[in-house]
C-alpha cells in the first residue's frame, strides 16, 4: 500500500485566463507545481488557446498537461457540462467550432447586460470585455463586473440575484445536445467526461448520456463532499464510467485558488488515459 507522502495527486479540471479564470497558463503550472501536483488538465470554457503555453511552461518540470476543454451541452432546460481530455485541440475544424461558440458567447453577454440595465445593474458589455481580456466571455466575467459596480456583495450573490438559471437577467444561448458535444469530443480523439454532476443534480440523465458515449464523470469536485463524492463513485462503477476529480480552478476570480483542494489519484488519470500513450511519455 502506498503511503500518503508517497502518493501523486492531480487536478484534472482548471481554467485559465483564456476563459474565465484570472491565471494565466504560466501562472497555473506555477500554482500546480507549489501544489505538489503530478498533472493537470487545461479544461477552458469553449477554448483551447490556453494548451499550448501551459506545455511550453511545464516543459522544462515534471508535471504533465493533460489537454482538455469543457463545453456546455442543455437537457431538459438544465446547462450539463462535457469535458473533452485528451483532445486534439490544433484540429482546425474543432477549432472553428469553437470560434463560433465563442461568438454565441458573446452575443449572450450583450443581450445579458440589456436586461441587467432593465433591472437598474447599470454595466456596460466593454466593461465586461474588458475584465474578459483574451478570454472566453462567460458568465463568471458578468458576475465580475457587476460585483465591481457595487451591486452586489458577491459573485454568488450576482449569480442568486441576477444571472443565475433562473434569473431575471439569465439569457439562454444556443447550446448543443449532450449527444452532440460528446460527438464533437470524440470526433478530436477525446474521452468525454461529465463535469460537476451535483450541480446538474440531475442523476437520472446519467443513463441516457452513457448510451450517448459518455465515458466518465466528475466524481471528485470542490462543490462535492466525501459523500457525495461517494455517491458518484459509485455509480461510476454501476454505469461503468471512468472516475475522475479537479478543482474546478478559476485562480482568484471565484475568491479563492482551489487548486490542490480537491485530492485526485494519479491512477485515476491512468485510468482515463492509455498509459502508453504520448500524454505520459512526453
Amino acid at each position: 500500500m502506498k503511503s500518503v507522502r508517497n502518493e501523486r495527486w492531480v487536478d484534472l479540471h482548471v481554467h485559465t485566463h483564456f476563459s474565465d479564470g484570472s491565471f494565466s497558463p504560466d501562472e497555473v503550472v506555477e500554482c500546480a507545481l507549489k501544489n505538489n501536483l503530478a498533472a493537470i488538465g487545461i479544461t477552458d470554457h469553449d477554448s483551447v488557446s490556453g494548451i499550448e503555453p501551459a506545455m511550453a511552461s511545464a516543459r522544462k518540470t515534471q508535471l504533465k498537461i493533460i489537454p482538455g476543454v469543457e463545453l456546455t451541452a442543455e437537457a431538459n432546460n438544465k446547462e450539463v457540462h462535457i469535458l473533452g481530455y485528451c483532445i486534439d485541440w490544433q484540429n482546425s475544424q474543432f477549432q472553428n467550432r469553437l470560434t463560433m461558440l465563442q461568438e454565441v458567447r458573446r452575443e449572450r453577454a450583450k443581450k445579458m447586460v440589456e436586461k441587467l440595465k432593465e433591472l437598474g445593474v447599470n454595466i456596460s458589455f466593454p466593461d465586461v470585455r474588458k475584465l474578459a481580456g483574451v478570454g472566453t466571455i462567460g458568465r463568471l466575467h458578468l458576475a465580475q463586473v457587476i460585483l465591481q459596480a457595487g451591486y452586489v456583495n458577491s459573485v454568488e450573490e450576482a449569480f442568486r440575484k441576477y444571472i443565475g438559471d433562473n434569473g431575471p437577467a439569465y439569457v439562454k444561448k444556443y447550446r448543443l445536445t449532450p449527444r452532440e458535444t460528446i460527438e464533437i469530443i470524440v470526433e478530436v480523439g477525446g474521452i468525454p467526461v461529465l463535469a460537476h454532476p451535483s450541480l446538474l443534480n440531475n442523476d437520472e440523465l446519467i443513463p441516457q448520456l452513457v448510451k450517448d458515449g459518455l465515458k466518465g464523470i466528475e466524481v471528485c469536485h470542490t462543490n462535492q463532499n466525501p459523500e457525495t463524492s461517494s455517491h458518484y463513485q459509485n455509480l461510476a462503477r454501476e454505469y461503468g464510467l471512468i472516475p475522475t476529480g479537479g478543482s474546478d480552478c478559476h485562480g482568484l476570480a471565484k475568491g479563492a485558488v482551489l487548486m490542490g483542494k480537491v485530492k485526485v489519484p494519479y491512477e485515476w488519470l491512468e485510468r482515463l488515459v492509455n498509459r502508453d500513450s504520448d500524454y505520459f511519455l512526453r
